[in-house]
């Protein structure tokens, strides 16, 4: 069964897009646009960083929300509000209803991250834990609109949040005005309808692509079958995009306007997340890294000027870090190498001068004793490493095999 949504006949056009923006004059920040030196010269040409990480609440989503919440009646506001939420949306709207005085709750995923959870809380709403993902916490939040009155403001499927999100197509136009694609961040496909209409309305020669985690792709197989299609399982360190099924609206839009939508995997998000703090200083969540992960993947298949939306950067301290350690895993500067030398005194501190010498720098070290392949006068030992990059890895590898040593990589 396709999803419900809280309008019908959906209807979004260029003149609802332009009056959302300007509903959110003076609500949303106005932030430059970012040079990407270390992707120009992959793609070779300009390549720019859309950071709606730094806007309020942390990403974009409080174009949509404010945008839909302002247009509410009295009687409606009255009501109060409801939305589910792994964070982002939750935040924008709980920001927005606070702005526009109105009581909000939230449904949140069980595993919700704890910044996300808080922030939501610091702007005023009320936050109830319920289901596994977006999609289960949905069925919640719609039963408490029914139960209660209060007005659902879905996360993507409804035709004032997608002229919302539009409005930053408005802006990447104005700030590039000779772009020749722009790269979206896509889940439920609220941020990419309202992008690549706003766009393709005015300059249809732009090229707009949607990117989304491979573990969590539902447009592929959407646009295949030619309606929105649910995906059976889902699993992703992107939180913001692990959207189990399109929106009927913003999928009939990304239909039409978009050009194609690639899947990136786990590793190019980690990597995509690691060099962007390195790189661009940008603190920013998977999710909102999925465009830039395409844009390393395939440099050749963008277009330059190009334009990368960092959708959001609302992630958790623990999870940053675990990020940053997978980041640097997949892109060959973290090593995890077993080694089997004899149990004897002075072997551990060979194995180590040796990786010393290789200029590797030695994370954590582990005994293993208990493998029955093992003789009994052997041990395996687990090193982590850092290196400078997959051939320093590689490298390493070698010298401690011309050595004598019997090293495998994990």
């Amino acid at each position: 069964m396709p999803p419900q949504t809280d309008r019908t006949k959906p209807e979004v056009t260029l003149l609802d897009i332009k009056a959302a923006r300007e509903r959110l004059f003076g609500v949303i920040s106005d932030i430059p646009v970012a040079n990407a030196r270390w992707l120009t010269e992959s793609v070779g040409g300009p390549v720019y960083l859309i950071p709606e990480n730094l806007q309020r609440a942390g990403s974009f989503k409080i174009r949509g929300a404010y945008n839909r919440l302002a247009k509410l009646s009295q009687d409606e506001r009255d009501c109060g509000v409801v939305a589910a939420s792994a964070g982002n949306h939750a935040q924008g709207v709980a920001l927005a209803a606070r702005m526009l005085g109105i009581k909000a709750t939230v449904y949140m995923p069980l595993g919700a991250t704890i910044p996300k959870v808080e922030a939501t809380k610091g702007y005023g709403a009320e936050v109830t834990f319920a289901g596994a993902d977006v999609d289960e916490a949905l069925v919640h939040a719609r039963a408490f609109a029914d139960s209660t009155g209060a007005i659902l403001v879905h996360p993507f499927d409804h035709e004032d949040i997608v002229a919302g999100q539009g409005t930053l197509g408005l802006e990447i136009l104005e700030k590039i005005p000779d772009v020749k694609t722009v790269v979206v961040c896509t889940g439920g496909g609220g941020l990419l309808a309202g992008v690549a209409m706003a766009i393709k309305l005015q300059n249809p020669n732009v090229r707009v692509v949607g990117v989304q985690a491979a573990n969590a792709a539902a447009y592929p197989a959407s646009l295949e079958a030619g309606s929105p299609q649910k995906l059976e399982h889902m699993s992703t360190m992107a939180d913001g995009i692990a959207i189990g099924m399109p929106g009927e609206i913003p999928f009939e839009i990304v239909r039409q306007y978009v050009d194609e939508i690639i899947t990136v995997s786990e590793d190019q998000l980690s990597t995509a997340a690691l060099l962007l703090l390195e790189r661009a200083k940008m603190v920013v969540e998977p999710a909102g890294a999925a465009a830039t992960a395409a844009v390393m993947a395939w440099p050749q298949k963008f277009e330059a000027p190009v334009a990368v939306i960092l959708s959001g950067g609302n992630v958790d301290s623990l999870l940053l870090l675990r990020i940053i350690r997978h980041g640097m895993a997949a892109s060959g500067r973290y090593m995890t190498m077993k080694v089997r030398i004899l149990d004897s005194p002075g072997m551990l501190a060979e194995i180590l001068l040796a990786v010393q010498q290789a200029q590797a720098n030695i994370v954590e070290v582990d005994h293993n004793r208990m493998d029955p392949s093992l003789g009994v006068d052997e041990v395996e030992v687990h090193i982590q490493v850092e290196t400078r990059g997959r051939e320093h890895t590689q490298e390493v590898l070698d010298s401690l095999a011309s050595q004598g040593f019997n090293v495998t990589e994990l």
